[in-house]
């Protein structure tokens, strides 16, 4: 990873500690209501995949090999994908237990995946090679498949050295500009109802933050024209305006208390890049459950990314990933879709607890050493059976001080255990 690569993935993730900022305007974010549906379904696919899945070295290929854009775009000439399938990733994402995706439209290296009448230099994979509209393809799957359809963005584009000087070349950076609202218009306009718009790069010249950069994008203006084709749209942070949801990338271990905004972590599947790899360097199917309850026992969402080959198909070790994945959510998914974090604090690396109706549902990561007891605080409900989940029973004391569970290690799942509590 390039240091603008890292710079980048931080940049968002330093506004998410460091307190929620964006611009804000009348009428412009959802109220609580309209994103109950997104925090009931927990888990999404991320897809990154464009001209750089034919180098294989990840999607900050053009930048990071400096690359010049017109070299660049020819790999254009070989972008026509034998094998895409949408109806497949759609398939693969529903039997990794996954509810909504989120496709990259367009990335920062400027070709489009549709029928881009705005794009500079009509660089686009209907005026290229393929000669095929796949964000067309890839919303009608979704909806086929059920999945809630999210469109990823980049408006920032290296191919206009006015990204990298806006004030010295505003000529240049206006055109970069019009493309973005051009191009933010067309996917929202022709392709039906979009759930979820998923901006990157609203930064300029790798500087700064997304909210630094408002006054160059307008987000407000932006998005009252997403807003009047898409009103319902969930909207995330990073065209500089307070986002309907916040986001936090990448794989670092996620701790502490619950987070009480809507808020979504995005990783990789592949610790390579987000984009398809020759290399990988896979999560194991802990690691990919442990992110993901840690997650949603802090109240968050997981959109987990895959980077498809040249030919548009997801490598059969993800796939496989994905599908043990799903194996997992089968028989634990009570626990993760359509909860709500608590009433337990998650205590860092040892559990965290769900709820939903009269049950709680408790992620046990590890007990203490050579101990067969889990100790919860105290809750002003009364307990009235505890068990595995779709398992035995397990003993159990309330009382003031807080709740016992005596644990059999033999019962314990190797990837992560779910207990289930009843109350009154």
């Amino acid at each position: 990873m390039g240091a603008d690569e890292k710079k980048s993935m931080e940049k968002g993730n330093n506004a998410f500690k460091g307190g929620i900022n964006g611009v804000k305007g009348a009428g412009l974010n959802l109220p609580p209501e309209k994103i109950e549906w997104w925090k009931d379904e927990k888990f999404g696919m991320f897809i990154h995949w464009g001209l750089y899945a034919i180098p294989a070295t990840g999607e900050w290929t053009m930048f990071n090999q400096k690359i010049p854009a017109d070299e660049y775009a020819k790999l254009a000439d070989q972008f026509n994908p034998k094998s895409f399938n949408a109806d497949e990733w759609a398939s693969i994402a529903k039997s990794a237990g996954m509810k909504y995706m989120v496709m990259v439209s367009r990335h920062h290296d400027g070709f489009a995946l549709w029928n881009s009448p705005s794009s500079y230099r009509r660089f686009n994979s209907m005026e290229t090679a393929s000669g095929r509209d796949f964000v067309s393809m890839y919303t009608e799957a979704c909806r086929k498949a059920g999945l809630a359809v999210g469109i990823y963005y980049s408006p920032m584009d290296w191919r206009f050295p006015g990204y990298f000087d806006p004030k010295g070349l505003p000529e240049n950076a206006a055109l970069m500009k019009q493309q973005g609202y051009g191009q933010v218009e067309e996917l929202m306009k022709n392709y039906g109802k979009i759930d979820i718009l998923w901006y990157d790069g609203g930064w300029l010249a790798h500087k700064g933050g997304d909210v630094d950069a408002a006054w160059f994008w307008e987000p407000l203006k932006l998005n009252t024209m997403v807003r009047k084709y898409q009103p319902d749209i969930l909207i995330n942070p990073r065209s500089g305006m307070f986002g309907d949801f916040q986001v936090n990338e990448g794989g670092a271990e996620v701790k502490g208390p619950i987070i009480d905004i809507p808020w979504e972590k995005c990783l990789n599947l592949s610790g390579s890049s987000w984009g398809y790899n020759k290399t990988e360097n896979l999560m194991s199917l802990k690691e990919v459950i442990t992110m993901l309850v840690n997650v949603v026992d802090r109240g968050g969402n997981m959109l987990l990314n895959v980077g498809p080959d040249p030919d548009g198909v997801i490598p059969a070790t993800h796939v496989a990933r994905l599908q043990e994945t799903g194996a997992w959510l089968k028989k634990n998914g009570e626990s993760i879709y359509g909860t709500r974090p608590g009433p337990f604090e998650p205590l860092d690396r040892v559990y965290g607890a769900t709820q939903k109706g009269n049950k709680i549902y408790v992620h046990l990561l590890s007990l203490p050493t050579g101990s067969s007891e889990l100790k919860l605080p105290a809750i002003d409900r009364k307990l009235v059976q505890c068990k595995f989940i779709n398992g035995k029973k397990i003993k159990f004391k309330q009382d003031k001080t807080g709740i016992s569970l005596t644990i059999n290690s033999a019962q314990l799942d190797p990837v992560v255990t779910t207990l289930e509590l009843k109350t009154k």
